[in-house]
């Protein structure tokens, strides 16, 4: 099979188009750059799924658009008595940008008391949760979050009409020392997520698998998804649950309402979506008895070696494709992007009133895998 060719373009010329959406959009220049950095993040590891198409999209149907994000809110941190915990009311603030503040703080939070963890209530979709972990494992933590989806979009194991998000669980750990990168476990709770659906209809695709179901809940193609099923059936459905459970507890509403501002006027119910941020320093965990005298680092190489042999070395680690599309994006030189992602950059670039020809396909150099 004939290998895709990709257009490459710079992290420069990227971001600088996104921040520029953004802040035609209203958005001030900081909340912006952090949406175009994480953009940036999930197109260098190869997340076609949650590029910047995906999340200016987001913010153009359920954002600043409709009032479900607005520019330049100010976050408002509610007092506790937990010293290594917080809670924030973002305002409906800017998705990427609460989530990189967060995680700083958490990592802050963790120096001091060994583990840091912030709840965030009335927030706008962060997008790739896997970038966020990432990040904090790069730099030595275990970081986790989980969010509420913007919509409902998942029928609960054995149901018929959705009323779960698509809940994403992403979890990083600090395994340079063993293989290079840190392992990254991200995931959405649906069999596919929703933005897998878009990018196949864009590509003209179909689905592998009947991940996805019509208004009647048959299994159907892209262009014909209502909704979508939870993975791994019962457990994949548990985990989803569990997102809704920890937006209860943070302040998040019903989850059939969520994102639905004209559905719920008049009902007194919040729209707006919940994240839950958590960094652990590894000394924090650390029971100082590793066998043969090991340091904490060596004990988790061992580990590592030890469930991937036995004639495992040929399986993959979580965070190993993205990785490996990293050191792709290295070799090209840039990001890379599909025809049809082109596409829609040029669009992008004429609603900023950026020269389209920019992005023309023949004015940038290719890349084959």
């Amino acid at each position: 099979m004939q290998k895709p060719t990709y257009s490459v373009v710079t992290r420069e010329q990227h971001e600088s188009l996104v921040a520029q959406a953004y802040q035609h959009r209203g958005y001030n220049a900081e909340e912006s750059q952090a949406a175009a950095r994480m953009c940036s993040e999930a197109s260098w590891h190869g997340i076609r799924t949650h590029n910047a198409l995906k999340a200016l999209h987001l913010d153009e149907l359920f954002g600043s658009g409709t009032g479900g994000c607005v520019p330049d809110a100010e976050v408002k941190v509610i007092s506790s008595r937990f010293e290594a915990t917080e809670t924030w009311n973002a305002n409906r603030k800017l998705g990427q940008a609460i989530a990189c503040d967060a995680m700083e703080r958490c990592i802050a939070m963790a120096d001091r008391y060994g583990v840091g963890t912030v709840a965030v209530d009335n927030a706008f979709h962060y997008l790739w949760g896997g970038g966020y972990v990432m990040d904090a494992a790069k730099r030595g933590y275990i970081a986790y979050t989980n969010c509420t989806s913007t919509l409902a979009e998942v029928v609960p194991f054995g149901g018929k009409f959705p009323t779960l998000g698509t809940n994403p669980h992403s979890w990083g750990f600090p395994t340079q020392d063993a293989v290079g990168y840190p392992v990254v476990i991200d995931w959405a709770t649906s069999e596919i997520a929703m933005g897998k659906v878009e990018q196949y209809k864009r590509e003209g695709k179909k689905l592998e698998q009947p991940f996805g179901v019509d208004a009647d809940g048959n299994p159907t193609d892209p262009f014909a998804v209502k909704a979508l099923m939870p993975f791994g059936r019962h457990k994949g459905y548990g985990l989803g649950l569990l997102n809704e459970l920890y937006g209860a507890a943070i302040g998040g509403s019903l989850p059939t309402l969520r994102g639905r501002a004209a559905q719920a006027d008049g009902t007194g119910e919040k729209t707006t979506s919940a994240f839950f941020f958590q960094v652990i320093h590894p000394e924090a965990i650390s029971g100082a008895d590793f066998s043969h005298g090991r340091t904490q680092a060596e004990n988790i190489t061992k580990v590592v070696q030890d469930v991937l042999g036995h004639g495992n070395e040929s399986c993959m680690l979580p965070g190993t494709i993205e990785a490996n599309n990293a050191k792709l994006s290295e070799k090209a030189g840039g990001l890379l992007f599909t025809e049809a992602e082109m596409g829609g950059f040029r669009e992008l670039a004429e609603e900023c009133g950026v020269s389209a020809e920019t992005w023309a396909t023949d004015a940038l150099p290719s890349f084959s895998e």
